[in-house]
């Protein structure tokens, strides 16, 4: 077996390789698009706002519609396996959040193989330390940062739960009040099996280090973990297993299904504050 019961690539990449779970894939790619370039062209925003010294290492920055005072901020972590899209296709998870008078922070990262998953998770981590010592500069509250991912940027949200903020950053240990993960990969271990991995070029040492499966923190602050029904056996495997062992730790953590979602529907939710997932997310970030 290569993993778990998997005896072949061919049944593995049957699980992983998304594209080909729906009949366009282009289709999802080109909503995301138009939504995002819509919300922009009614919205005030700032992009490519640097946090690190490459050009890729930036964040898009939507304010609340709608805020008294400094905003609490959403801090978004979008997918691609680690290896394509960036923040631009994603501006429009902003819409819900921003009606509920919440800003939201749009992360944009390099991408492998031109850097390693290791790096991926160093510059999500830095995004969030710039994003915490730079929330007056946009209106938002530091002391008020939820993050929230989908597919790889749930792995990413994932690691920023285990990441060291007071040993490493100088930031308090409870500077993320809240996550959401949705369709996350939290076991890397199939991927070097995988059609991904000649883009990911994963060693064993990365696997082990990147999978937040192996290292549940012993605090952290309530998890939602999302996945749509129509999603593969092993997407939904991955959160589930992963929920066991955020409960073996007793940290607060809950699992929400999206009737009729596939991998691609699930985040669409972001467009309505009253979405089963954004009202869930803002259940945390917006109480009452």
């Amino acid at each position: 077996m290569l993993y778990k019961n998997f005896a072949t690539q061919e049944e593995l990449d049957a699980q992983y390789d998304l594209e080909q779970t729906v009949e366009d894939v282009s289709a999802y790619a080109d909503f995301y698009a138009r939504e995002s370039e819509k919300l922009r062209a009614e919205v005030k925003h700032r992009l490519d706002v640097p946090f690190g010294p490459t050009l890729a290492e930036h964040v898009d920055i939507y304010p609340a519609s709608e805020a008294d005072g400094a905003a609490p901020i959403l801090f978004y972590v979008h997918g691609g396996y680690w290896k394509a899209r960036t923040s631009k296709e994603f501006g429009y998870v902003a819409r819900g959040p921003a009606r509920r008078g919440v800003t939201t922070v749009v992360l944009n990262y390099a991408l492998c193989p031109e850097v390693t998953i290791d790096e991926i998770v160093r510059q999500t981590r830095a995004a969030l330390s710039w994003t915490y010592k730079n929330a007056g500069s946009f209106g938002g509250d530091a002391g008020r940062i939820h993050v929230a991912g989908h597919s790889a940027g749930g792995h990413l949200t994932a690691m920023l739960l285990e990441t060291d903020w007071e040993g490493v950053y100088g930031l308090p240990g409870d500077v993320i009040k809240s996550a959401c993960a949705i369709s996350g990969l939290f076991d890397l271990a199939p991927f070097p099996y995988t059609f991904i991995q000649p883009k990911l070029q994963l060693s064993w040492d990365q696997v082990l280090r990147n999978s937040p499966i192996l290292h549940v923190p012993d605090s952290a602050p309530p998890l939602l973990l999302v996945y749509g029904e129509d999603e593969t056996a092993e997407f939904r495997r991955q959160s589930e297993e992963f929920l066991a062992a955020w409960r073996s730790k007793s940290l607060d953590a809950d699992l929400l299904t999206l009737p009729g979602d596939n991998h691609y529907d699930v985040i669409k939710g972001f467009l309505d504050p009253e979405s089963p997932l954004c009202s869930a997310i803002l259940r945390h970030i917006v109480p009452g």
